[in-house]
């Protein structure tokens, strides 16, 4: 049996913390992060720095859309940005519902491969976005051809919906309510 605060156990969460993201002092640990070639779906593989700062203080500034640097034991591993689809990126693609909120988030590179770190951060975000009452239902938005991001996503209790046409991409719009977290969570533990 795995021991469920073992840092490579899938879903794991202990060492992960989130903190408000600084769009000047975090602009150059981004631009490392987004212009991996790991990060292609994230889509600024030729962005600047200043485009990430310019970027980064945009979501700062916007009243419905805010950006996280996650930490494994305090140092920067992850970024999580949280929004109101409402008002941000799937303005007319979709009914939204009371309690939708958006999320996107990308682990950093890295050469060490820690087995079930990434989905130790998507739980960790997943946890963090229902820790707020008012949350009821996570909207995603990943590339159509990102099967790495679906597959994780169904683990922790997403169910596709549709696929919409973005102005930037195709994407599988799909949605995970509080219950449908809890219930993946719950039998992933129960697996161990």
């Amino acid at each position: 049996m795995t021991d469920p605060s073992t840092p490579g156990t899938p879903g794991n969460t202990a060492d992960l913390t989130l903190r408000p993201l600084d769009p000047l002092k975090d602009a150059e640990l981004l631009h490392g992060w987004v212009t991996h070639p790991k990060a292609s779906f994230w889509m600024m593989q030729d962005a600047t720095l200043p485009d990430v700062e310019r970027e980064y203080m945009a979501i700062a500034a916007h009243e419905h859309h805010d950006a996280f640097i996650g930490l494994h034991k305090g140092v920067p591993a992850f970024l999580m940005e949280r929004y109101d689809p409402r008002y941000v990126e799937l303005v007319g693609l979709y009914d939204p519902e009371p309690g939708d909120v958006g999320m996107h988030f990308l682990t950093a590179p890295s050469d060490v491969r820690v087995p079930g770190f990434t989905r130790a951060v998507i739980t960790k975000v997943m946890a963090t976005l229902f820790a707020d009452p008012e949350t009821a239902r996570v909207v995603v938005e990943p590339d159509i051809d990102n099967t790495a991001v679906h597959a994780l996503n169904e683990a922790v209790g997403f169910r596709a919906s549709q696929v919409i046409q973005k102005p930037e991409k195709r994407a599988l719009l799909s949605f995970c309510t509080r219950e449908q977290f809890e219930t993946a969570v719950r039998e992933r533990e129960s697996a161990i």
